[in-house]
């Protein structure tokens, strides 16, 4: 009996001592996971928190690709599929290459002067020679035959362990307003350049002709006290007048034309007459004419009202029958018009004088261009007519043969 007692005793013990450790036990693995489970919840918060600064940046990149209107993709080089993975251009005919397509399909699209150009980045950077590539090229609308400038950029992003490249990634934009930035920059370039050009011959072109006539009349009116011979005085007035009336014509070219060119003189559209317009300026011109000249008019009707500016038609009218005048020697001048035909009328004179070349057919428009630099004047007149001919809305021609006359023809809107 008393060694059951103390059998029992000795079992009782060492379950106690057991629980004891198994309780234990049990405090330290709840303590472990509690320790666990706080520093995976702090791994789970940084993850969060890493999670929200990469939303945040997506949000960020794709304002900044909507901002700059951008498209992003990538192309296999293997298979040189290309593949769009946003775009934000402009939709209005904008080449998008279908689902799956290759880089050839874009090619396709591309300007025909400016494939060969695109081919040989994409290849270089296919074939791992380039790292980075940059390329503007002008994509087609269509069958519209209209185009627009794009610019992309690339860059090999991965290569495998052979380094070759693996993955290509690029953006493209469209560059149409900054294109037409660039021409303008460059118009308003050639404007200056044209500008300084056309100040420069105008200072050499009026310094000769402005001196010419008041050398003469400075010249003149300096003897004229000294002559007592009346047809001799009578003479010299002339020439003073004479020389007097080609000052002012320089002068009043020179008004005409920057008057016109400025814009600041509006048209003054008016009812009148062209037959008497004509006939007025044809009776003038008869005694301008070279001895042995005949200066005529044909009309295509008794009388013709029009409704244009008045001052601008007699201007073109006057320059032109100067021109003539001065280049004509013999033979006849003609001023005439014909019947208006879908509201355009055609005013022409025409001559019998010297003629002009084929190659000098435009450049006669062309201010101080002057085809005989021995016969006087600043080369504005025909300069004058275009250019008030374009105002009212019309041009200003010329058709001639060398040696057989010309015929100057004024079109504009009735």
């Amino acid at each position: 009996m008393t060694q059951l007692l103390l059998y029992t005793a000795d079992r009782s013990d060492n379950s106690g001592a057991l629980w004891f450790v198994l309780l234990a036990l049990a405090i330290v693995g709840a303590l472990c996971t509690i320790v666990w489970q706080l520093r995976r919840g702090r791994e789970l918060r940084h993850e969060l928190q890493e999670l929200g600064k990469i939303q945040k940046k997506n949000v960020e990149y794709d304002f900044v690709l909507k901002t700059m209107r951008l498209s992003t993709w990538h192309i296999n080089p293997e298979t040189k599929e290309i593949t769009f993975d946003t775009d934000f251009r402009d939709k209005n005919d904008t080449y998008v290459p279908p689902s799956g397509g290759t880089s050839f399909d874009l090619f396709g699209a591309m300007v025909e002067q400016d494939r060969a150009k695109v081919a040989k980045v994409v290849s270089d950077l296919c074939d791992g020679t380039l790292e980075e590539g940059h390329v503007q090229y002008r994509m087609m609308v269509g069958n519209t035959g209209r185009t627009y400038w794009s610019e992309s950029y690339a860059a090999v992003a991965e290569r495998d362990a052979d380094g070759r490249p693996s993955h290509i990634v690029g953006t493209s934009q469209r560059i149409d307003e900054r294109k037409q930035m660039e021409q303008d920059l460059i118009d308003a370039r050639n404007r200056a350049e044209e500008s300084d050009r056309l100040k420069t011959a105008f200072l050499a072109n009026m310094s000769h002709e402005i001196r010419t006539p008041l050398n003469a009349i400075i010249g003149f009116t300096s003897v004229l006290p000294d002559v007592q011979d009346a047809t001799e005085r009578q003479a010299l007035l002339d020439l003073i007048h004479e020389n007097t009336q080609k000052l002012l014509l320089i002068i009043d070219d020179v008004v005409n034309i920057s008057k016109v060119e400025s814009g600041k003189e509006e048209l003054v559209m008016t009812q009148f007459d062209l037959n008497l317009l004509l006939q007025e300026q044809a009776d003038h011109y008869r005694g301008e004419v070279k001895p042995g000249v005949e200066l005529n008019t044909m009309f295509a009707a008794d009388k013709l009202t029009i409704t244009t500016d008045y001052n601008r038609v007699l201007e073109v009218v006057k320059h032109l029958l100067q021109n003539a005048t001065k280049f004509t020697a013999s033979g006849h001048i003609i001023l005439g018009y014909d019947a208006p035909q879908e509201g355009r009328l055609n005013i022409w004179v025409r001559d019998t004088g010297k003629g002009i070349a084929p190659e000098y057919h435009e450049r006669v428009f062309e201010r101080f261009f002057k085809v005989d630099e021995f016969i006087p004047g600043a080369g504005l007149g025909l300069s004058i007519c275009r250019t008030m001919a374009y105002s009212l809305g019309g041009t200003v021609s010329v058709e001639s043969k060398l040696g057989e006359g010309s015929t100057f023809t004024f079109d504009l809107p009735v």
